[in-house]
This record gives C-alpha cells, sequence and structure tokens, in this order.
C-alpha cells in the first residue's frame, strides 16, 4: 500500500469538505520554509485521519492499524502539533467560524465553566493525579470553558483533588489574557465565595453563580449551564476521554481538543436537509383550485 492509496473505511477519516477545512490551518511544511527541512514522506490527511482514529477508538498508539502511517509517525505529529499550539489554533479557528455563520461576534464576551472529574489509568504518575473526595475520583479534573453556543474556548486538565475555585483563578487569568473582551462567567456553585469579589477586582470579570433550585431531587437542567454540561458530553463520545491515560495532562487537553474539531468540523460541512416539496410554501405562480 502507498501512502496515497488508503481507503477511507473508518467513521474517523476526514470527509473531502473537513479536509478542505482543516489542510490551511496546519502549519507550513519544514521543507517549504527558508530554513529548509527533509520532505514529508506521508500525507498530512493520513496523520490526521490516524489521530482521529486514535481519539474516536481510544485504540493504544501501537495499535494503530495498518493502513495508517506508523504510529510513532502520528504519535510524533500529535506531540508537535500540540505542543506548537497548533491544536488550540485550529480549535479556536473553527469555533469562530461557526460562531460568524450563526451571524454571532466571532470573539465571544460571555463564558460558563465547569469541571469534570475522570478516573485516571496506571499510566497516569501520581504527580499529575489526585482523588476527588466529593465524586470519590481517583484521577485528574477537566476544566472547561465554552461559550454560549457550548464550544470550546479554554481546556485545562488537573489533578483531581484541586478545588474548582483554586483552579479557576489561573484560569480566569490566562482568559483575561488571551481574551480580553470576556465581560463575565456563569458557573455553578463550586466557584461561589471570594472567588466572586476576587474575579471582580483584580480582572474586572463578573462572575455569575448559577443555582439548584431549593428542593430539587436528581438531575435538574440549569439554565446557561446545561451548555457546558453538553460539550462535556460531546468529549465523552470519544472513548479516549471515557477515561485518562496520558502521562502528561497536555496530551489529556489535545485528546478533549482533537474530539471537539471532529465534532465542529462536522458541524460546518453538513448538509442542510432536503426540504419536502411537501413543506415548500407555494410560489406566486402557482395556480390555486
Amino acid at each position: 500500500m502507498t501512502a496515497a492509496s488508503r481507503r477511507r473505511r473508518y467513521p474517523s477519516d476526514t470527509s473531502v469538505a473537513e479536509w478542505a477545512l482543516l489542510e490551511p490551518l496546519l502549519p507550513v511544511p519544514a521543507c517549504q520554509t527558508k530554513t529548509g527541512g527533509r520532505p514529508e514522506k506521508w500525507p498530512r490527511r493520513q496523520i490526521v485521519d490516524g489521530i482521529r482514529y486514535i481519539v474516536d477508538n481510544g485504540a493504544k498508539w501501537r495499535a494503530l492499524p495498518v493502513d495508517f502511517p506508523p504510529w510513532e509517525t502520528v504519535y510524533g505529529f500529535f506531540w508537535r502539533w500540540n505542543r506548537a499550539g497548533v491544536v488550540t489554533y485550529i480549535r479556536d479557528q473553527l469555533r469562530r467560524r461557526i460562531r460568524t455563520g450563526k451571524g454571532r461576534c466571532p470573539h465571544p464576551v460571555t463564558l460558563i465553566v465547569d469541571s469534570q472529574s475522570v478516573k485516571a489509568a496506571s499510566t497516569v504518575g501520581r504527580n499529575s493525579r489526585g482523588y476527588d473526595a466529593a465524586k470519590k475520583i481517583n484521577g485528574r479534573k477537566r476544566h472547561i470553558t465554552v461559550d454560549t453556543l457550548g464550544l470550546p474556548v479554554m481546556i485545562t486538565v488537573t489533578p483531581a483533588d484541586i478545588q474548582d475555585r483554586d483552579a479557576a483563578r489561573d484560569i480566569f487569568w490566562r482568559l483575561r489574557l488571551t481574551q480580553p473582551q470576556i465581560t463575565q462567567v456563569w458557573a455553578d456553585r463550586g466557584y461561589a465565595g471570594d472567588l466572586v469579589n476576587w474575579a471582580r477586582e483584580r480582572l474586572w470579570l463578573t462572575l455569575r453563580i448559577v443555582s439548584r433550585p431549593k428542593g430539587a431531587k436528581g438531575f435538574v437542567v440549569l439554565p446557561r449551564r446545561w451548555k457546558v454540561e453538553r460539550t462535556i458530553g460531546w468529549c465523552m463520545n470519544a472513548r479516549r476521554n471515557a477515561r485518562d491515560y496520558e502521562r502528561l495532562p497536555q496530551h489529556s487537553e489535545a485528546h478533549l481538543n482533537w474530539a471537539l474539531i471532529t465534532m465542529m468540523t462536522r458541524r460546518l460541512t453538513r448538509k442542510s436537509p432536503r426540504t419536502s416539496q411537501w413543506t415548500k410554501r407555494p410560489s406566486a405562480q402557482t395556480p390555486h383550485d
């Protein structure tokens, strides 16, 4: 099998329309820069398909099927692109495209934040994991910030024993630096307390708390908060994210970002459903009985 003859047979493979979105967002190959470099042996579309296969199916890197490039090559691109900020750049560009397509400002001013604790595999070291006593989970915690459409703005992975309000101080600082237009953030009661005053006084950021109704039992859909919970559900559709297997928290963040990148490329390339002839409005020339 040659580099260009691979058939696309997996649900995670990119379509032609998806690749047209992703290819311009990838960095220029080293062989095309002034410093030069060796030409890449494998097509980048196959590299991206290999990364998406791992994220979607939750397989080990060494279990990558043979019709993809060698797993060392795919993992090398995964590692380098994440370290260089390429993955977050792609995520942000796709988010802006969806927002502008819906008539929204490309830069959100209102965000929603929440966290999720997940169990960690034995490959996760003690220095990057912890025990969440509230959820009774030994592993890591994902802090996910989204806009009002549920699209990702920032993803941070910490040990599970880090309190939400403690992690939020660093998250809000980074948001203020990278997203200076933000005016308010919605969150649950895990972020209440001194953090509200700290965000207002230090960052000029309004932190609004959404509480459960009094007397409510079981699962309740709460205003605004459900959007970030839906985003967490999107991440969990990718089997690699069902548990944390990564030695580095940065790689956990990359897998979450790739899952959401796939979601956004498919949303952008989704064909609009055809309008049935029975539901079309009759034109002015249509004769009436």
